[in-house]
């Protein structure tokens, strides 16, 4: 059975409805999946991350690298959202010019600044990736001896 909460609002009388069942089981849903993400984090961790032998297989390896993040994808989606951003930024510039008089002057300035500022802000990003990865070979190179 389905229960409609039904609110009028006093100024118009307008009708506002709700399925309170479908809100209900969206909530019982969410509670579910919060309990169930807990568990699998944890035994994910303990029972594979963490555990003391080596995965057997070539997927598996590179499971067991991914979760433990030994390897890193920001790098590549730095990139790539560094070109589709920078490309925007460049053709959403040319929307200044339906604009005439002073949108010429904002063409231009995003034409030419847009792009820079872009880069700065993905170099600061990319500075952090570069540290990690030098701090990473450091700690490979001090296993070794």
């Amino acid at each position: 059975m389905q229960n409609l909460i039904t609110t009028y609002d006093p100024d118009g009388g307008m009708l506002i409805s709700t399925n309170s069942s479908a809100f209900d089981g969206a909530q019982v849903w969410a509670v579910i999946a919060l309990i169930l993400a807990i568990v699998g984090g944890i035994l994910t961790y303990f029972l594979f991350v963490k555990a003391k032998n080596s995965p057997k297989g070539k997927f598996v390896s590179w499971l067991k690298k991914f979760l433990d993040f030994k390897s890193m994808w920001i790098e590549a989606l730095l990139k790539i959202s560094y070109y589709f951003l920078t490309i925007f930024v460049i053709l959403s510039s040319f929307s200044y010019l339906a604009l005439g008089g002073n949108g010429v002057l904002l063409w231009l300035g995003n034409l030419i600044l847009g792009p820079i500022v872009v880069r700065v802000a993905y170099e600061m990003f990319m500075m952090f990736v570069m540290i990690w990865r030098n701090t990473q070979d450091i700690a490979d190179n001090t296993k070794k001896k």
